[in-house]
């Protein structure tokens, strides 16, 4: 498996991130702004944040002077705002805890979905993998869903992801991974790494 080291190394430094609260928080502002945005992108956003102590703290309107460079710069930044009144950085892994992790990461979801503007299946879901939770769920971008396509494991892309479809598309993957004793949890990156040359978040 081509990248398998950096794939192994990557959902190490995933488990990792739960044990801290800023991690945590870090990653669900990051994935509030990688959606129809690059994760280079999103990932420079979060740092120039950082650099400049904005990342749990501060207005949307001081926060959008660092996210230019982002699709739909105005309306992350205010969900980065709601997030941080919602999701305090010392409190967002109790509030997590409540909701399910670590044992039920689906449950977490779920709650997730309800609770956290911007998130969809695919953004939750990324969140709870660069959290370390990652074994029984899928983020399902247009890299990963070309390549289900190129594998025979769906069809066609669908043109309209709904949660219904995105569950039936992760039970596919499961079952694709268990025939040909593939690891699921290394699935995504595998496919995403092929597409893009590396191994990001």
């Amino acid at each position: 498996m081509k990248y398998k080291k950096e794939i192994r190394r990557a959902l190490k430094e995933f488990k990792n991130n739960w044990k801290k609260s800023e991690k945590i928080f870090e990653e669900m502002c990051y994935c509030i702004l990688t959606p129809q945005s690059t994760a280079r992108g999103a990932m420079k956003s979060i740092e120039l944040l950082k650099k400049h102590n904005l990342l749990d703290k501060g207005s949307y309107k001081e926060k959008e002077n660092f996210l230019k460079t982002i699709r739909f710069y105005k309306t992350k930044a205010k969900r980065l705002e709601e997030v941080q009144t919602k999701f305090p950085k010392e409190k967002i892994k109790n509030i997590l805890k409540k909701n399910g992790l670590p044992k039920k990461p689906l449950q977490t979801r779920e709650f997730l979905l309800k609770e956290v503007n911007g998130f969809g299946m695919k953004e939750a879901s990324h969140f709870l993998r660069n959290i370390g939770f990652y074994e029984e769920i899928s983020i399902l971008d247009r890299h990963i869903l070309k390549n289900l396509v190129k594998y025979n494991i769906i069809k066609e892309i669908p043109k309209n992801l709904s949660k219904k479809k995105y569950l039936e598309i992760e039970e596919k993957m499961k079952k694709y991974c268990k025939r040909k004793k593939i690891n699921f949890s290394e699935l995504d990156l595998i496919f995403w790494s092929n597409e893009t040359k590396e191994v990001l978040k």
